[in-house]
C-alpha cells in the first residue's frame, strides 16, 4: 500500500520510517516547511511551566534557551517524546489535543504560582490561551517558528496522483487538509483522489477536506499518530466515516 505524507520534511521522514517498518510504501511530499525563528532568551522569569502544542514548538523553544529545568506540558505523546530527546526532564503528557492540554494544566497548576509560556508558531490557534486565560492564568506567547506553505502540489504527490499510484493519504491537521484540497484542485487532480482512503487524525481534519471525494474517509479514535496508522490496515472503527465526501 502506497501512503502519501504531506507533513513538513522532518516529520514526514520520521513517519515514513515507521510506515516502512510496517510494510507500507510511503510517498513523501511536504506541503509545509518549518522555519525556526532565532531571537532572545524567552521571557521565563516567574514562569511555572512551558506549554507546547507541537514537536516544532519544542524544537524551536530548545533552540532559544538552555533551560531544561522548567516543567513542560506537551499536547501529546509524540511532542512529549521530542521534549525528552531535547533534554527536558519534567514532562507532562496530555495525550490528546489542545483541550486536553488545557484541562491538564487546570488540574495540575494554580494561576497564582506563576505565568505559563506558550512556545508556538506564527499561526497558532488562540483557543488554548483563551481557555487558560479564562481560568485565571497569565499566558506569555513566545513565537519560535513559522510554517511556510508550498505554492503548489509537490511533484511527488502530483505524479503519484496522476498515475494512480497512491492508495491512501494521512491527514494530520485541519490546516494540512485544507492545503492539500486547495493544491490538488489547482493542479486539476481532484478526480484522482477518488480511489484513495483519507485517514484523518480528527473529525475537524476530515471536514477540512471538503470538496474532494475519496473511496473512504476514516477518523482516528484518538488524535495521535499510532491511531492514525491503525486506520491504514484495519477495518474502519465504528466512528469512522466511510464513503464518498463531496
Amino acid at each position: 500500500m502506497r501512503v502519501l505524507l504531506t507533513r513538513p520534511l522532518e516529520d514526514s521522514q520520521r513517519s515514513a520510517e515507521k510506515l516502512a517498518q510496517r510494510g507500507y510504501e510511503p510517498v513523501v511530499a511536504p506541503l509545509l516547511a518549518i522555519n525556526y525563528i532565532d531571537g532572545e532568551e524567552p521571557p521565563l522569569e516567574d514562569v511555572q511551566a512551558v506549554l507546547v502544542t507541537s514537536s516544532n514548538g519544542v524544537r524551536g523553544f530548545a533552540r532559544r534557551t538552555g533551560r531544561r529545568d522548567i516543567p513542560l506540558f506537551a499536547v501529546g505523546s509524540h511532542t512529549a517524546a521530542v521534549a525528552a530527546q531535547e533534554g527536558f526532564a519534567l514532562i507532562r503528557d496530555a495525550q490528546g489535543d489542545a483541550a486536553a492540554l488545557a484541562g491538564q494544566v487546570r488540574a495540575q497548576l494554580h494561576p497564582g504560582a506563576g505565568a505559563l509560556l506558550h512556545a508556538a508558531g506564527t499561526n497558532a490557534s488562540p483557543a488554548l490561551s483563551a481557555q487558560l486565560t479564562r481560568a485565571g492564568f497569565e499566558i506569555r506567547a513566545c513565537v519560535v517558528y513559522e510554517v511556510a506553505e508550498a505554492a503548489e502540489l509537490p511533484y511527488a504527490a502530483a505524479d503519484a496522483l496522476r498515475l494512480n499510484r497512491l492508495d491512501a493519504i494521512l491527514i494530520y491537521s485541519p490546516r494540512s487538509a485544507r492545503l492539500f484540497a486547495d493544491r490538488v484542485k489547482r493542479a486539476n487532480l481532484a478526480p484522482s483522489c477518488r480511489r484513495l482512503v483519507a485517514c484523518c487524525i480528527s473529525s475537524e481534519a476530515a471536514t477540512a477536506l471538503d470538496g474532494l471525494s475519496f473511496t473512504g474517509i476514516r477518523i482516528a479514535g484518538h488524535p495521535d499518530q499510532e491511531r492514525l496508522f491503525e486506520l491504514l490496515g484495519t477495518t474502519p472503527p465504528r466512528d469512522s466515516i466511510e464513503g464518498n465526501k463531496s
